[in-house]
């Protein structure tokens, strides 16, 4: 199943992909909903090729579900990574910043996960929380145009 979701931003496209890079916006973005917590110290910036092993709660909560990301591609506008974990088999994510005009773009979350007999109730999740990370990059965009 896929889930796509898209947010203007008032930000150039190339900042805010490399933005995304940075793993301290995925915590930023994601917050109070959910957190990431890893099993080595993150890098500043991820680069193409990496993977990340840890743990996701919702709210901080909980001993939380095992989750693995592969940085698979990193372009100028774009971010791909595949991910799996405890609750998905398959979580391939794929972030694009497309220029709209020279200071802002259209971000856009896609996923194609599959997730067993629990693929609706998770493409749901996606569908909420890429919704919620818009909201939040845009309000940090507002802050750093």
């Amino acid at each position: 199943m896929n889930v796509s979701v898209s947010r203007e931003l008032p930000i150039a496209a190339e900042r805010a992909c490399e933005l995304a890079r940075k793993p301290a916006l995925l915590h930023y973005v994601l917050w109070p909903w959910a957190s990431v917590s890893t099993d080595a110290p993150l890098p500043e910036s991820i680069a193409e090729g990496e993977q990340f092993h840890g743990r996701v709660r919702f709210f901080g909560l909980g001993p939380g579900w095992r989750h693995t990301i592969s940085v698979e591609a990193l372009g100028e506008r774009e971010i791909r990574s595949r991910e799996h974990g405890s609750l998905v088999d398959v979580w391939n994510h794929t972030l694009t910043f497309e220029p709209v005009s020279p200071t802002s773009c259209r971000y856009t979350d896609t996923v194609e996960l599959h997730a067993g007999l629990r693929t609706p109730l998770v493409a749901l999740f996606a569908h909420f929380i890429y919704r919620y990370r818009g909201m939040r990059w845009r309000a940090l965009a507002r802050v750093l145009a």
